[in-house]
This record gives structure tokens, sequence and C-alpha cells, in this order.
């Protein structure tokens, strides 16, 4: 018997979804396990194998096209088999929720009964119809401020065409105005589909920047101390390790000691996490991903540095799956490799915080009442405030700022 296999729900925030490939052919013979297709969700690519066996009788969204959660994917059943009930039954059940949808938004009128009164005859008169004139008499006519404007650039009026009332000549014209130039002027733009993945960052980031009340620290960290440490271990590890991974690594530590922090709002009740799961946002060509390097604190940099690593080839080639990139507790943005000294970030729900880091920049420094060139790193905490107040905010970052100062206190022989 033919059996429906529908679009399945690959994330908890999927609600629809797009075939990138499909690796059977309508008439192919599936078995249970068999790989079917491979389907973009809203954060990443992921294979579909099947739960059924049977012929493949039907494909019901084309590779490239986008279809919602439970509905039909594909047909299977035996070799032959009439499926054109079940596709009868899907059409009639389309229909129906279009029915309702249009029901639930169709507006309630009122309805009034009038007396209406006839209204009296009015005797309309024909006249000539006549052409629209241009009261310029064929001479070129221009604002004042667009004749200023060409007087200022020696542009000859004569020579523009105007895009004003009657041909009128409007500061818009002597802008664009290109010198007799075979550049085209006029204005253009490019549309492109909203991918998948888009639609959910804008979702959750707008319930997350409107519906938590966020508040944001910002701190400067003397990162000299770091510099020497990490050219240190570098220098005999054979996995390299990063800024962006010493940061992770001290966050998870000042964590342990600021557990208010590593929390979330569940609306009714506050949630204290005793495991710290850190994300790490990285960006991807249709957006932004945040896998998670679970259980940080306990970590060594070096395995965060290669977990990390793994997570960015992953993200890249659209191969994270779901356990990857759920179940974070706090997160870290870091665009210092793009030169951006200082910026805020939207809390990455169900994240309390979420931690923004720019760039090291070389600048002048006081040490022992001396100035001197110093490498300074600017970090700011976006905290939700229905969780965390500005002191706790701040005694967090305080003890961040002693890690990254002296990483004697975070990095003993067991944590490299």
């Amino acid at each position: 018997m033919a059996e429906v296999v529908n679009m399945p729900r690959l994330s908890d925030t999927m609600t629809d979804g797009v075939v990138a490939k499909w690796h059977k052919n309508v008439g192919d013979q599936v078995s249970e396990g068999d790989l079917l297709a491979e389907i973009e969700t809203d954060k990443a690519t992921m294979e579909f194998e099947s739960f059924q066996e049977g012929f493949l009788l039907h494909i019901g969204v084309a590779e490239g096209a986008k279809a919602p959660v439970d509905s039909i994917l594909a047909i299977l059943g035996e070799k032959g088999e009439d499926i054109s009930s079940l596709l009868e039954q899907d059409k009639a059940k389309t229909e129906d929720e279009k029915v309702e949808v249009k029901k639930a938004e169709a507006p309630v009128k009122e309805v009034k009964t009038e007396v209406v009164k006839e209204a009296p005859k009015v005797e309309v008169k024909s006249t000539p119809k006549q052409e629209k004139s241009t009261p310029n008499n064929g001479k070129n006519i221009a604002s004042p401020l667009a004749k200023k404007l060409a007087d200022e650039r020696n542009i000859n009026l004569d020579l523009v065409k105007g895009t004003g009332d009657f041909g009128r000549i409007i500061k818009r014209d002597i802008d664009n105005y290109s010198g007799g130039s075979s550049v085209p002027t006029v204005e253009s733009y490019t549309e492109v589909e909203v991918s998948q993945m888009r639609k959910v960052i804008a979702q959750r980031l707008g319930e997350s920047k409107f519906s938590a009340p966020h508040f944001y620290l910002t701190c400067e960290i003397n990162m000299d101390k770091t510099i020497e440490a990490r050219q240190a271990i570098n220098t005999v590890s054979p996995i390299k390790i990063s800024f962006n991974d010493m940061i992770v690594k001290a966050c998870s530590m000042a964590l342990e000691q600021h557990p208010q922090i590593n929390s979330s709002w569940l609306g009714d009740r506050i949630r204290f996490n005793d495991h710290i799961h850190i994300g790490v946002a990285m960006a991807v060509e249709d957006g932004l991903l945040v896998p998670v390097v679970r259980f940080a604190n306990s970590k060594r940099l070096s395995e965060i540095s290669s977990e990390v690593k793994d997570y960015s080839v992953k993200a890249k080639a659209k191969k994270l799956q779901p356990e990857d990139w759920q179940g974070n507790t706090f997160t870290i943005s870091n665009l210092g490799m793009f030169d951006i000294e200082e910026f805020t970030a939207i809390i990455n729900p169900p994240d309390a915080c979420i931690l923004a880091v720019g760039g090291i920049v070389q600048k002048p420094v006081v040490k022992n009442g001396e100035i001197v060139v110093g490498n300074t790193l600017k970090v700011t905490l976006s905290c939700d405030h229905r969780v965390v107040d500005g002191v706790v905010g701040s005694k967090f970052l305080g003890t961040l700022k002693s890690y990254l100062e002296n990483p004697v206190l975070f990095m003993g022989a067991n944590n490299i």
C-alpha cells in the first residue's frame, strides 16, 4: 500500500524546507535507510534517509523548490500502484486549509440597512476633448535649484532631459546628467528571495531584541600578557591557538564564578545552568550560525581550538547537524578579525547574555606612571535585564578582564 513521505521538521525552528538534491528518481526502488534527498533547513543542508521502503512513485517537491513541513515530499509504494486518491486527498486538504485561513483573516463586516434616496439628476454637457498642452512652448524649463546647480557645474541645460512635470528640469536630472556618457544613469536594483536561514535569523533576533530588555556594558582589556602567552603556546603546540579560543576558555572560567550570567529567562522562571555550553557565532554565506562548544570550562585550549575549527569547516559546507547548534548557555560574537574595534550584539535566545568582541588595537596606555604602547581589546556584554542586573554583569566582566590580563590564572598545564 502506498505511503506518503512528509517534509520532515529537521530543526526546532524549521517551518519550510527546500529540496537541495534528490538522490532517487521516480521509479527507483527505495530501501529503508537509503538516502532519499538533501533538504536545506533554516540552518544547514541535511541528508534525509527513508524510513519506508518501496518504489518511488511520486516526487512532491522539485529540486530547488520550497514546501512547508508535513506537506507531501514523496510517495512510496508498489510498482505501478495507483496513487491518485492520495494526491486528491492532499489537494482537498490544502484547499480546506486555504479556506480556513481566509475565514480567519476575513474581517467581520457590520451590515447596516439604509434608505437610499434617489440622487437628483444632473445634466452633463460634453465638451470637445483638448490635448494636454505644455506650458514651456518647446523651450527647456528648469527649477531655480536646477539652474543654480547647472551653472555651478557648467552644464548646458539644452543637453539635459527633464523628468519633472511637462519636461521640467529638476535637481535629480542635474545629478544624473552624465555629459553624454554611454553609462546609464537610471536607478536600478536587484532583489533576491530571502533564504530559510535569513528568515529564521530575522524572526529569532527580532523577537529577542524587542522582547528582552537589552542593556550593554563595555570594558577595555590590556592584552599584552595574553599575546605573549599565545606566542609561547604556539611555538610548541601542534594545534595553533587563536585569541578567540583563549577568550572562549576565559569566559567559561568566568561563568563558573558568575552563574547568573549563564542563565535563561523562561517566562515564569529563571534557569541557572550548571553546565557551560558556549555558542561561537560564525558567518556563512546565507547568514549566521552558532555552533556550541559543550562543557567548555572542562576542555583544554587545544580541544576548544580543534572543535571550533571543525565547526567552521562544517558551517561553510552546510554540514552542521542540529546537535551542533543547540543547547548554548552563553554566546560569543567576535568581529575583531574584520578590524572592528567595538560593537554590540543581540542576545542569542535562550541565553541571558552575549559577549561582543572587537579587535586588538595598539594605542598609548599608562603603565607605572609612564605612557607606553599597549595592546587593548574592547568587549561589550549585552544583558537581558529580566535576568541580569548591571552589577552582576560588571562583576563578570571584571573577572574576565583579570583572566585575560593575567592568563596564567586560567592557563595551567591541564588547560593547554
